[in-house]
């Protein structure tokens, strides 16, 4: 009997240490951190960007400025970008897009304009013309939301050329994006500009006509008319020429031939520039020599080598100089008979457009 109760509180003690198990699943909690990537902005410019003339000269005003082919440009004139901005933390979180220039290429200049939200293609994708690519992956035709639930969003970028006191010489021009983390983005196609070239002209020799027989014809010694316009800058001159009538400043009883007026149409010029000379112009003379149109200003002047009145047609390319360059030019002058006095007053002027 006692090594019956023996056993049983043997028994009993195994069974108290034995754990009792009343459910059959078991959990354990892990913590989790994830850093998501601050993401700099990417912008890509959208088809060709636009220079557009300014609305003040005469010119093409308001136009594009398709005839220039060097980077200059001059106050009131516009340069224009379509450009593509993305943001893979989200579109909203660009803080500003904007036009800089500067002294370096890349983010960090000055700014000059902010640039606005726009839609230029109307299919509502990213267009082929913006090369948007990260690595290998094309964005090209993926969707644009301009509702700010994306990550992609067009802007359009309006530079205006200020006056030259404050924008002068040559500037690296480029758009950047910058984000709520001042993390911003350049589009690749850094420009270089030169800005308010000063452009003048130059004239070496004297138009001089001594002792002239009326009735005839005299010939001046050769004019050089050259572009001065600032080293570097690039500035191509269309030119042009015009004049007034001639009078005689002493009271000499001046007559030629009826009245105290030597009149413009008794002048011509020859003019050459490389391959080109006035005997390509429609009005000439048998000797290649043309007439000067009368006007004291450049909108009344016409092409030195060429038939147009300034603005009023395509430049011809015999008729531009650029920096450096010189168009040489001899004067005729066939005096009326009877012709009396001295005619030294009056003015041949020649003029430039840039172009």
């Amino acid at each position: 009997m006692k090594k019956l109760y023996s056993l049983l509180v043997m028994a009993l003690l195994v069974l108290s240490i034995i754990p009792v198990v009343f459910a059959t699943g078991v959990g354990i909690g892990v913590g989790v951190d994830i850093n998501t990537e601050d993401y700099a902005p990417n912008v890509w410019m959208c088809g060709d960007r636009v220079l557009v003339d300014d609305p003040i000269q005469p010119g093409l005003n308001g136009a594009n400025l398709a005839e220039r082919i060097n980077n200059y440009a001059f106050e009131g004139e516009s340069i224009a970008w379509n450009v593509l901005v993305m943001d893979k933390n989200g579109i909203n979180k660009v803080e500003d897009v904007f036009a800089t220039i500067g002294d370096v290429q890349g983010a960090g200049n000055d700014i000059e304009v902010n640039c606005v939200e726009s839609t230029p293609y109307s299919d509502g994708l990213v267009n082929a013309s913006c090369n948007a690519r990260i690595l290998e992956e094309s964005l090209t035709g993926n969707p644009i939301d301009i509702t700010g639930q994306d990550v992609l969003r067009y802007y359009t970028c309006t530079l205006t050329v200020e006056t030259q006191s404050s924008m002068y010489g040559e500037y690296w021009i480029t758009v950047e994006a910058v984000d709520l983390d001042g993390l911003s983005g350049t589009m690749a196609e850094n420009e270089y500009w030169f800005l308010n070239p000063i452009i003048t002209l130059e004239v070496a020799g004297d138009l001089v006509f001594n002792n002239v027989r009326p009735g005839t014809d005299s010939y001046s010694s050769t004019l050089l008319v050259g572009n001065d316009a600032d080293d570097g800058s690039g500035v191509i001159l269309d030119m042009f020429i015009s004049g007034t009538d001639f009078y005689d400043s002493s009271s000499s009883g001046a007559m030629c031939p009826t009245g105290n007026v030597l009149d413009l149409s008794a002048f011509k010029y020859f003019a050459t520039n490389g391959a080109y000379s006035t005997f390509t112009n429609f009005v000439k003379d048998a000797e290649g020599y043309a007439p000067i149109k009368d006007g004291s200003r450049i909108d009344q002047a016409y092409e030195i080598i060429g038939d147009d009145k300034f603005g009023a047609g395509a430049y011809n390319n015999g008729n531009t100089l650029t920096p450096g360059a010189e168009m040489a030019l001899t004067f005729k002058l066939t005096l009326p008979e009877p012709c009396n006095g001295d005619f030294d007053s009056g003015t041949i002027y020649f003029w430039g457009e840039a172009i």
